[in-house]
């Protein structure tokens, strides 16, 4: 299988990686911190897997096209692409939120997922399969308190990966959107820019999802046969019930 990951430096991104990392694969990895994906990629090779690299910035379609260029040289066609890049901004009230913030959350996860596939999307419909797998969140199904535009843009993952399988029915395309709860990752160190401290109290008092939990997920819904889709899925821990409701919450 020929699998594409956006993020995938970091959390989900790079579990993800790893888990598909698996004789016959090839992958081709991309993010924004490229000595992250230099050093994931020698890890990746080292299990005899090709591995392709590309920094890549969601947010800007000119890249994204580029990448899309050279996948359709190299490969022809991509089998499986993960869209794993996003990020949460801040916790503040819909009046004193940062609008900085909020384009930032806007462009990568909703205008970025859109970019990458209206990309990769007709090289599947040509090839008349694939599997495109949608990173959302429970913060897409059930809004908390301060979360407003980052919940907005993870509703936006659930409907626009309904409507992409809809419209992609016709070409065998498959379209899987997988909504994770609290995941012990870097999520929260890049929601509060940075304070570590801060980001640990967030996983106080349970035991939160890891990355690889998600990356068997992924890997599952990834490998079923081809007439089975998993359309959606939401997976949290144990001791979280969905974006509210958790122990000691």
């Amino acid at each position: 299988m020929k699998i594409l990951i956006t993020g995938a430096t970091s959390g989900f991104g790079k579990a993800i990686a790893e888990r598909f990392a698996l004789p016959g694969n090839e992958l081709w990895i991309t993010g924004r911190r490229t000595e992250r994906l230099d050093l994931l990629q020698q890890g990746l090779e080292q299990k005899g897997i090709t591995v392709r690299t590309s920094g890549l910035d969601v947010r800007d379609k000119q890249m994204v096209n580029t990448l899309a260029d050279a996948v359709g040289k190299e490969w022809g066609g991509v089998d499986i692409l993960v869209n794993n890049a996003g990020l949460a901004l801040g916790v503040s009230s819909i009046d004193e939120g940062d609008t900085a913030d909020w384009d930032d959350m806007i462009d990568t996860n909703v205008k970025g997922l859109l970019y990458v596939t209206r990309a990769i999307a007709p090289m599947m419909r040509q090839q008349q399969s694939g599997h495109i797998i949608n990173i959302g969140s429970t913060a897409g199904k059930v809004v908390y308190q301060n979360g407003n535009v980052y919940c907005a843009t993870k509703f936006a993952v659930d409907a626009i990966s309904q409507s992409a399988r809809i419209d992609l029915l016709p070409y065998r395309i498959k379209v899987t959107s997988i909504n994770p709860g609290m995941a012990e990752t870097e999520f929260s160190l890049v929601r509060f820019k940075g304070d570590a401290a801060r980001a640990g109290q967030v996983y106080n008092g349970f035991e939160a999802l890891r990355a690889e939990d998600i990356a068997d997920t992924v890997y599952y819904c990834a490998t079923l046969p081809p007439h089975v889709c998993i359309n959606d899925l939401t997976i949290t821990c144990t001791q979280q019930a969905n974006s509210i409701y958790k122990v000691g919450s």
